[in-house]
C-alpha cells in the first residue's frame, strides 16, 4: 500500500480549512469547489493535500498534526465544495487545543464554530442533568397527591 509522494507544485496555493474537534476524531474539511485530480496522503504526524478546482488552480495544503492519528481508521470524501477528512485520534478523549503542533496558526485555517462542541465536560453534565431528572421523576411518585378525584360526571348517558 505503499502511496507515490506527493510533490508541492510550483504554482500552488493552500486551500481554506475549517477544522473541528470531538471525542475521537478530528475533522478537516478543505474548501474547493469543483475538486479534481485530488490526492490525500494521511500519515500518522501529518497529512499532505494536493488538488486542482474547476478553473485548474492548483491547492497544497501540508499539515503536521498537534497529535498522533490513526491512519487506518482516518478517510477523506470529496465533495462538490469540499474535501472533508476524518482523522481518527490515537488518544481518545483527549481535546487537541489546535490543529498542528506549530503554535502559529496559518490564515488559511480557521475553527469550525458551527460544529465546535465543548465535549470535555459533556458526560458530566449530561448526568448530572439525568440524575436531577431521576430524582423529580422519584419525588413526584412518592408525594402523597390526595385522594382520587370522582369521575361520575363523565358518564356518556345524558
Amino acid at each position: 500500500m505503499n502511496k507515490p509522494k506527493i510533490v508541492r507544485p510550483e504554482a500552488s496555493q493552500p486551500a481554506h480549512a475549517l477544522w473541528f474537534d470531538r471525542k475521537k476524531y478530528v475533522t478537516i474539511n478543505f474548501v474547493v469547489h469543483k475538486p479534481k485530480d485530488v490526492q490525500v496522503d494521511i500519515q500518522p504526524d501529518k497529512m499532505t493535500l494536493c488538488c486542482k478546482n474547476d478553473t485548474d488552480d492548483v491547492f497544497y495544503n501540508e499539515l503536521h498534526f498537534y497529535d498522533k492519528v490513526q491512519i487506518y481508521d482516518s478517510r477523506e470524501r470529496v465533495y462538490d465544495r469540499t474535501i472533508n477528512v476524518l482523522l481518527r485520534k490515537i488518544k481518545p478523549d483527549v481535546a487537541w487545543p489546535r490543529l498542528q503542533k506549530d503554535t502559529a496558526k496559518p490564515s488559511w485555517i480557521s475553527v469550525d464554530f458551527d460544529n465546535w462542541r465543548d465535549w470535555e465536560h459533556e458526560d458530566d453534565e449530561g448526568k448530572a442533568e439525568f440524575d436531577q431528572y431521576v430524582d423529580m421523576i422519584q419525588e413526584m411518585a412518592s408525594e402523597n397527591k390526595g385522594a382520587v378525584p370522582d369521575m361520575g360526571d363523565l358518564s356518556d348517558s345524558d
